[in-house]
């Protein structure tokens, strides 16, 4: 079996078993405000989701979990819950949430792109962009739901691949509507960096291990990380400044 079929096989079982074994055990961090839904608009939401098509919302059939921080400010961290769309082997792209459940909030979005298209980026453009090499074998990175063997597949194609990340609503602040404008968000890239009690803290409620995932990853060859990627860490730090000062309080 090649890695193609294998990561086919991977990503068509994150398929079936999305809904039924991940989810609903993370809650949102704000509640926004506003009255609860009308019997008017309960209907109309019923009427929608009965008669009306969604191909691109029913193609985020993959699930992943993991951390981000704010470009610029490292110690700013918070979970991030993926709901993925597989374009092709090159291209992922990724709706972001801060939590699991039907009333999570829409922080932001993902674009995951191969090594490959990532060497054809220009050089300010790559700086936007940040590694899964340390996410992957730190065992922090996760599928929920998925069988170890389909998750193990997944981890190897995504060590080699790049995110451009954008957060759009700063509920890890409380910000209780998505005010300010949005955040260049970045990814750990060495042990030590993420806040223990906050991955031990999504261990505990998703019911994993993160050291033993790290473990089970050893096998997993870590490549180069491709120049460019993770500025920061060369202390090229790129971020909008927010005219509000709503978006980041540091």
């Amino acid at each position: 079996m090649n890695h193609t079929t294998l990561h086919v096989l991977c990503l068509t079982t994150a398929v079936t078993l999305l809904t039924a074994c991940a989810g609903n055990n993370s809650a949102s961090n704000v509640v926004a405000p506003g009255k609860a839904k009308s019997p008017t608009l309960q209907s109309l939401d019923a009427g929608a989701a009965l008669l009306q098509s969604r191909p691109p919302i029913d193609a985020l059939n993959a699930y992943l979990d993991g951390f981000h921080f704010y470009n610029g400010h490292p110690d700013v961290q918070m979970e991030a819950h993926h709901y993925c769309s597989v374009l092709n082997e090159e291209v992922i792209q990724c709706v972001i949430y801060d939590g699991n459940r039907k009333d999570a909030k829409l922080m932001g979005v993902e674009y995951i792109i191969s090594e490959p298209l990532f060497g054809t980026l220009p050089a300010a453009e790559k700086a936007l962009w940040h590694s899964h090499v340390h996410e992957v074998k730190s065992g922090q990175l996760v599928a929920p739901g998925i069988p170890e063997t389909a998750e193990h597949a997944l981890m190897e194609k995504l060590v080699h691949t790049y995110g451009k990340t954008w957060h759009t609503w700063h509920t890890d602040l409380n910000k209780r509507l998505p005010l300010g404008v949005p955040q260049l968000m970045m990814g750990f890239t060495a042990d030590g960096q993420a806040d223990p009690d906050m991955v031990a803290e999504r261990d505990q409620r998703m019911g994993i291990d993160s050291a033993e995932k790290k473990q089970a990853r050893i096998d997993i060859v870590a490549p180069p990380i491709a120049p460019g990627a993770d500025a920061w860490r060369q202390g090229t730090v790129i971020q909008i400044i927010d005219p509000t000062a709503t978006a980041h309080q540091h």
